[in-house]
């Protein structure tokens, strides 16, 4: 299943088919505008026409002003991913521009752009063919245009450092701007056979340039959703009701928030699209204000019917769910399952928990909202223009087209952002008060309205036959899902067709490993989901579904007394499915066997160890089949048999991400990527409790901290294959490592996230 193009059949055919659109080049306004337009538009209007068309707008990917200044327009969102810098530096290399003529802007919530979401690690995997693309068209105009300038013909010209050149003559794109004329138009099929520069021509892509977001964030003009501010407007702080559905206010006492000096009122917010219930927003004419007046305010509730849901109530419904043949739909079914498993010579099975983990960015929550002109403009931090104006727009009870969202740059968003539920209580405010209205969730109110990784259970079970042969693998998972609650439209068909499943609570266990009888169930656990909203977390479900994947292919190894990286490597043969396609998965499992081989060396596996250390090797490809980045992780634990405590002492790593477009962004997203991995694995979690979560601050939420970082050794294969994903895949196989290596160093297995002291203590009592 490609969930890509799921998405794509989702949306309007031109959302994210742009090879499908006419591609225009035109002088507007003194500037070269380069677009793509819908091929709706008339066949025979020329670029110039299309483009000046009051009733149509082109999604402009770049432009180039009479000064030389290239503009690239990213339709994604900055939230220190650098996602502008690589972008850019693909129509850079292709154009033939100089660096330092780039410029980057991020798109608004324009229909023009299509759907637009910044998350999946799908960034530069989505946009490289048509960014590629664009940019050599727009370096054919300038030739052409440039040659015509320099009374040469076009194929005796280059570009380079933004200058069209042939031989000792050479015009700037800015003087070729000042005089050429540009009305051309490049059909899809010309698109497609544009010449695409060879990896060794490349001058940019693959190349460490200054990330074009590092100095207004370094020198204070970088704007973030938080710094937004509108003339006339109030502060508003939301009060959180005690349960995330069914709440209902049943008074309201704000007596002593009277006396706080600006406050001005409260509003019962009235929701028309029923996401926002229990809602009171407390307004002030300062954010300290309203700070100090929602502590005062005492809110009556009537409570909706999960008040008394725990964690434990969570996860005795996944176990029950995964020990239910019929449950969930079927993901993966390979060979006869039954027949294996009936004939086995011995079974293997082994139950997998992950606890509830949560985002906590570092910027808060927050949006502004204004009514101006007979439109909504939303002022925030977004990862999803996409989800989210619908969902305002549903709540205030208007058409789609009186929202706008306006795109800051985000303190983080690791998947909280991507569904920015979070403007819906400042949009309601702005209409029952009247005032444009500014809402700052406080660290609390944010911990209390996230969108938790939810807890998961899985049961993974394994047949072998009288030859010691692993023959039969089934995998069952039971979680919340984020996308039947934020976006059911893109939830697939099981391959069974008795129901859809959410993609991103399934990938990661539609292994490369070639088992002739493979079977994958994924389950939807009904109680997790009208507890709370279960959101996107950064690695979405291979980060805990591998977590029971990987561990138990040790597990497996050990039960058949076989060397875990030796069972791996002969598994990854790279045959039937596992052979992999153009362009993404060129090569297939054989790419993942070079780096696990290849991370076995830098590890240095089969080492003798100290006592109580112990090493742990897993893999991964990343978020998706379709868009696999090949990933191979080996941890060295050492474990305090007295205390439980497990230390890091290195984290080795081998990715191949095909094409590294910007590699200083690239180490940057597998370092943290990494520290993201063993915060999850060793120390970050909650529970449930009376249906809402604990953790409340970072009291209680306890991510890793700098004196528990550990070395890292991180290692890209050179590759001149079609780029794919990489914000996120450097997390998924690192918990998985360390619960493999704390076995090879006490014998204790671990199943269980965040794997804690206490953990080891308690086994090493049974023992």
């Amino acid at each position: 299943m490609n969930l890509l193009n799921n998405f794509s059949k989702n949306k309007t055919e031109d959302s994210l088919q742009l090879s499908r659109r006419k591609f225009l080049i035109s002088a507007v306004n003194s500037a070269l505008v380069m677009a793509f337009a819908p091929l709706t538009m008339s066949l025979t209007a020329s670029a110039s026409e299309i483009i000046k068309q009051n009733g149509f707008s082109p999604s402009i990917w770049f432009e180039i002003s009479t000064l030389g200044e290239i503009t690239v327009h990213v339709a994604r969102c900055e939230m220190g991913q650098h996602v502008g810098t690589a972008l850019a530096q693909i129509v850079a290399e292709e154009l033939g521009a100089n660096w330092d003529d780039i410029r980057v802007e991020h798109a608004s919530s324009d229909p023009k752009w299509g759907f637009v979401m910044t998350g999946g690690s799908w960034s530069v995997f989505q946009m490289y063919k048509p960014l590629s693309q664009a940019g050599a068209a727009g370096r054919i105009t300038l030739i052409e245009a440039g040659a015509k300038l320099l009374g040469v013909a076009p194929k005796s010209c280059d570009v380079k450092d933004s200058k069209v050149i042939s031989g000792s003559k050479s015009v700037t794109f800015a003087e070729i701007i000042k005089q050429g004329k540009f009305d051309r138009t490049f059909t899809p099929e010309e698109m497609n056979k544009l010449p695409i520069k060879s990896p060794d021509k490349r001058h940019t892509i693959g190349f460490d340039r200054l990330a074009l977001d590092v100095p207004p964030k370094t020198n204070g003009k970088a704007v973030y959703g938080i710094d937004v501010e509108l003339e006339g407007m109030v502060y508003t702080r939301p009060v959180i009701p005690p349960t995330r559905y069914g709440s209902k206010v049943l008074g309201v006492d704000d007596s002593n928030a009277k006396k706080i000096k600006g406050y001005l009122g409260y509003e019962i917010l009235k929701d028309q699209s029923n996401w926002i219930e229990g809602w009171v927003s407390v307004i002030a004419e300062s954010y300290h204000s309203a700070i100090k007046a929602a502590d005062a305010i005492k809110v009556s509730y009537k409570s909706g019917d999960t008040t008394n849901v725990s964690e434990q109530d969570i996860i005795d419904e996944g176990r029950k769910l995964v020990n239910t043949k019929s449950a969930g739909v079927l993901f993966v079914n390979d060979g006869d399952m039954d027949k294996a498993f009936d004939s086995a010579a011995s079974t293997l099975d082994a139950t997998y928990i992950t606890h509830t983990a949560m985002h906590f960015q570092m910027e808060p929550l927050n949006a502004l909202a204004e009514f101006k002109d007979g439109v909504w403009h939303i002022h925030c931090g977004n990862q999803s223009h996409s989800l989210t104006l619908p969902a305002v727009a549903k709540a205030l009870g208007v058409s789609d087209d009186s929202v706008i969202v306006h795109q800051y740059y985000l303190g983080g968003g690791f998947g909280r952002r991507a569904y920015g539920d979070y403007a819906i209580p400042a949009a309601l405010t702005a209409k029952q008060y009247g005032k444009p209205v500014k809402l700052i969730f406080t660290r609390p109110d944010d911990a209390k309205f996230d969108q938790a990784r939810s807890a998961s259970v899985q049961k993974v079970s394994a047949a072998i036959n009288d030859k010691n042969e692993l023959v039969g693998y089934e995998h069952n998972i039971s979680a919340g899902w984020p996308t039947l609650s934020m976006a059911p439209g893109f939830m697939p068909k099981g391959i069974d067709n008795t129901g859809n499943f959410d993609p991103f609570s399934t990938s990661g266990s539609d292994h490369w490993y070639t088992i002739a009888n493979n079977r994958v169930r994924t389950i939807n656990n009904p109680l997790a989901q009208k507890t709370f909203t279960p959101g996107w977390l950064r690695s979405v479900g291979p980060g805990w579904i591998s977590f029971g994947a990987e561990s138990f292919i040790d597990e497996v190894a050990h039960e058949l007394k076989k060397d875990p990286v030796e069972m791996r490597l002969a598994m990854l043969d790279g045959k039937g499915k596992n052979r992999g396609h153009h362009p993404q998965s060129v090569h297939g499992a054989k790419r993942l066997k070079f780096v696990l081989e290849n991370c076995k060396k830098a590890a240095n596996w089969g080492q003798k160890l100290p006592k109580n250390e112990g090493l742990g090797i897993a893999t991964s490809f990343g978020q998706e089949r379709e868009m696999p980045t090949w990933i191979a992780c080996a941890a060295h634990v050492a474990v305090n048999p007295t205390s439980g405590e497990i230390t890091i002492k290195k984290i080795f790593m081998t990715i191949d991400c095909g094409t590294v477009v910007h590699p200083d962004s690239a180490l940057a997203q597998i370092e943290g990527s990494i520290l993201w991995g063993v915060s999850l694995a060793l120390h970050e979690g909650t529970e449930v409790s009376n249906g809402n979560y604990i953790a409340t601050n970072f009291h209680n939420y306890t991510p890793l901290r700098m004196n528990n970082m550990p070395e890292m050794e991180i290692n890209f294969v050179e590759s001149k294959e079609f780029p794919v994903g990489l914000g996120e895949p450097g997390v998924i196989a690192v918990a998985p490592a360390i619960a493999n290596a704390v076995f090879h160093a006490t014998g204790i297995r671990l199943r269980e996230l965040p794997m804690k002291p206490e953990h080891i203590r308690q086994q090493s009592k049974q023992a």
